[in-house]
């Protein structure tokens, strides 16, 4: 893909992987269009990057999801590339039983609903450019469900599954569907964690945003880092084993959870 000259909208593009595609994009000379929830936010990364558009957008609801098309469609017909990285990550006890039946699945309706969604409503625009692409963020969870956060890992996993699917069903058409696949990454999504990840065991945003970068401009249909790949291969010849080592945060996570003295 000749990034230079796209107009790329990107979900979610207030923090985190979002924000820094929106710094490097920007930086390549491409037309950014920014969504988000947060009005606050989207002020201060059009403040960092007076190029950009920004749409304040909740892609969990379906009336923001048409309402947004609508906009940027109209603004921005040489739309040609969709990002789909809006995403939230939390750390759950099943046997929890405050948490509300309504808010359980808040990552679903993000992370896979809200995906599925968006793809569907600008499809129609897309498939109509000489040279398209949609471009899913899924996560190395989606090969190895981590037990401390569960509907997160139930969510990826279908982003995942969806991408493949989709890639197939438009193989003959000039849109090209590719699949960034982040490891765990230095953001401000486990800022509110209980239990705070392994810096040593955590990616610099930049540099996963680089691979990214190369991969949509190679065309690669899934975009991962060194230590996905290795993730990818382990979970195929020892299921189980990735999965055992990562449910070892569970019980340090439900120790801090039911006795947050200790």
């Amino acid at each position: 893909m000749d990034l230079k000259n796209s107009t790329i909208l990107v979900t979610g593009g207030t923090s985190g992987i979002g924000l820094e595609l929106v710094r490097q994009l920007t930086e390549i000379g491409a037309q950014v269009i920014v969504t988000g929830r947060n009005s606050t936010a989207l002020n201060e990364t059009k403040r960092r990057f007076p190029s950009v558009h920004t749409f304040q957008s909740d892609i969990s609801k379906p009336d923001n999801i048409r309402q947004l098309y609508n906009d940027v469609t109209a603004m921005f017909p040489e739309l040609n590339i969709l990002i789909n990285n809006a995403g939230e990550m939390r750390l759950i006890d099943m046997q929890e039983t405050s948490m509300q039946l309504e808010d359980l699945t808040r990552e679903i309706d993000i992370n896979l609903s809200g995906t599925i969604r968006t793809t569907h409503q600008f499809l129609p625009h897309l498939i109509k450019k000489q040279s398209a692409a949609i471009v899913n963020v899924s996560s190395a969870i989606a090969f190895m469900a981590y037990s401390t956060a569960p509907v997160y890992s139930a969510s990826k996993a279908g982003v995942h599954a969806f991408t493949m699917a989709l890639r197939l069903q438009l193989k003959d058409t000039g849109v090209k569907v590719l699949e960034l696949i982040p490891p765990g990454v230095k953001t401000n999504l486990q800022n509110n964690w209980v239990l705070q990840p392994n810096p040593g065991q955590m990616m610099d945003v930049d540099k996963l945003v680089k691979i990214a970068i190369r991969g949509i401009q190679n065309d690669n249909s899934e975009i991962k880092p060194t230590l996905v790949r290795l993730i990818k291969f382990v979970s195929r010849i020892m299921p189980g084993t990735l999965m055992n080592y990562g449910h070892r945060e569970f019980e340090k996570f439900r120790q801090l959870t039911r006795n947050p003295e200790s």
